[in-house]
C-alpha cells in the first residue's frame, strides 16, 4: 500500500526523536515527584526548571514568567479568568475568528457579567484596527486575541496590539499555540502580557502547555491544591512531558530560521500547483503576513469534506461543520467575506518538518484525483 501523506501538522506533531529520547529515563529511572526533596524528588525537579527555562528561551521571556499548564486550552482559560478575576474593569475585547478554546471561554465569562466586545476581521483575516480603537474606547482588562490563526495560518501584528491595549490600560494576551515554533516570538520586546503555548503543536507530547505570564501581571490561581508553579496553577508536574517540551521548544529556537525558510519555499510550491491544478483556486490570507507551514484553499464548485473523503492517502482537514447532512462552511472564511460556496470548498494544508518536496507535489495531484474523478497529471489538458 502506498504510504498516506500527512498535511494536518496544524492539528498536531508527532514527536522528535530527541525529545522521545530525553524523555525516556523520566518515564522510567526519574520517577520522582517534583515537590519531594530527597534525591529522587530533586532530579524531576531540575529537569522541570530546565524545561522552563527552554521554554523561556523560546518566546525571550524571564523563566518565572512560566506557568506550566495542561495544553493551551487550560492555558488560556487560566489567562482570561485568572486575569478578569483580578481586574477591577470588566471588560473584554477579543475577535470573531478565535479558537474555541478562547470563545468558549468568553462566552461563559460573558454570561457571568463580563462586558465582551467582538472585532472582525478584513478580507486578508487581520483584525480591524479602527474597529479595536473603538472597542477599547469603553473600560477594558484584558485583550485575546490568536496570534497565528489555526485555520488559514494569518498572523496578528504583537507589537501594535499591545501598544492599543495599554494605551487604554488592558493587557494583551496572544494565543500563540499555532505560531510557537514557527515564527520568532519576544514577549519583552512586543509588550505582550499573557502567551499561550501547546506543546504538540511543535513536536513534543500531547496534554502539556504553558502560559506565560509578565512578571507585573496580576492573575488569580484557577486550578486549586497544593502550591505548585509557585502558587498559580496546583497539581503534580507531568516531568517526562514537560522535559520532552523543553527539547522541543530548544530544537525550535535551534533550527527556527533555516525550518521557516524551507517551509515558506515548499508552501510558495503547494500554492503554485494547487493554481495550477484548480485555476479558480483562492488561498485566504494570501495577502497578508501567515503563517510559513499554512495553506487555506478553496476550491470554488467542490465540497471540500468530499473531496477528502476521496483522498483517503491523503491526511488534511476543512473548516466546515456537517450537521444533519448539512454541510456549514467555516465561520472564519465567511467573516473575511467569502461566500458560502466558496467557503465550502476550504481545505487545510499544513506542512511539517518531514515533508518534502515531492509530498507536496502528490498531495497536490491526489486532490486534483478525488476532485475530478479521473487520474490526470498536473498540467495537463483537462
Amino acid at each position: 500500500m502506498t504510504n498516506p501523506l500527512y498535511f494536518d501538522h496544524n492539528a498536531t506533531t508527532p514527536l522528535l526523536p530527541e525529545v522521545v529520547e530525553a524523555m525516556l529515563p523520566f518515564l522510567s529511572t526519574h520517577f520522582g515527584n517534583p515537590s519531594s526533596a530527597h534525591v529522587f524528588g530533586r532530579v524531576a525537579k531540575d529537569a522541570v526548571e530546565q524545561a522552563r527555562a527552554q521554554v523561556a528561551a523560546l518566546v525571550h521571556a524571564p523563566e518565572r514568567s512560566v506557568i506550566f499548564t495542561s495544553g493551551g486550552t487550560e492555558a488560556t482559560a487560566l489567562a482570561l479568568r485568572g486575569v478578569l478575576a483580578c481586574a477591577t474593569a470588566r471588560g473584554l475585547v477579543t475577535s470573531t475568528v478565535e479558537h474555541p478554546a478562547t470563545a468558549a471561554v468568553v462566552a461563559d465569562l460573558e454570561r457571568q457579567g463580563v462586558s465582551v466586545r467582538r472585532v472582525g476581521v478584513d478580507e486578508h483575516g487581520v483584525v480591524r484596527r479602527p474597529a479595536l480603537e473603538h472597542a477599547l474606547t469603553a473600560p477594558t482588562a484584558l485583550v485575546s486575541v490568536i496570534h497565528g490563526h489555526n485555520e488559514t495560518g494569518v498572523l496578528q501584528p504583537p507589537a501594535p496590539l499591545a501598544t492599543l491595549a495599554h494605551r487604554a490600560h488592558a493587557r494583551l494576551h496572544l494565543d500563540a499555540s499555532q505560531s510557537a515554533g514557527k515564527v520568532p516570538l519576544d514577549v519583552t520586546a512586543d509588550g505582550i502580557d499573557l502567551l499561550t503555548l501547546a506543546a504538540h503543536k511543535l513536536y513534543a507530547p500531547k496534554g502539556v502547555g504553558a502560559l506565560v505570564v509578565a512578571p507585573d501581571v496580576e492573575l488569580r490561581a484557577q486550578q486549586l491544591g497544593a502550591g505548585h508553579e509557585s502558587g498559580r496553577r496546583a497539581g503534580t508536574e507531568n516531568v517526562a512531558s514537560l522535559v520532552g517540551f523543553g527539547v522541543a521548544c530548544a530544537a525550535a529556537q535551534r533550527d527556527l530560521a533555516k525550518l521557516t525558510e524551507r517551509l515558506r519555499s515548499q508552501r510558495e510550491l503547494l500554492e503554485g500547483l494547487l493554481r495550477q491544478a484548480f485555476p479558480r483556486a483562492v488561498v485566504a490570507g494570501a495577502g497578508t503576513a501567515r503563517l510559513p507551514n499554512t495553506t487555506y484553499v478553496c476550491l470554488p464548485g467542490h465540497s471540500a469534506t468530499e473531496v477528502l473523503s476521496r483522498a483517503p492517502l491523503l491526511a488534511a482537514s476543512t473548516g466546515s461543520a456537517c450537521h444533519d447532512g448539512h454541510e456549514a462552511p467555516p465561520a472564519v472564511l465567511l467573516e473575511m467575506g467569502f461566500s458560502p460556496e466558496v467557503a465550502r470548498g476550504a481545505v487545510r494544508l499544513t506542512l511539517g518538518r518531514s515533508t518534502t518536496d515531492d509530498d507536496v507535489r502528490r498531495a497536490v495531484a491526489l486532490l486534483a484525483d478525488a476532485a475530478q474523478g479521473t487520474r490526470t497529471l498536473l498540467g495537463a489538458p483537462r
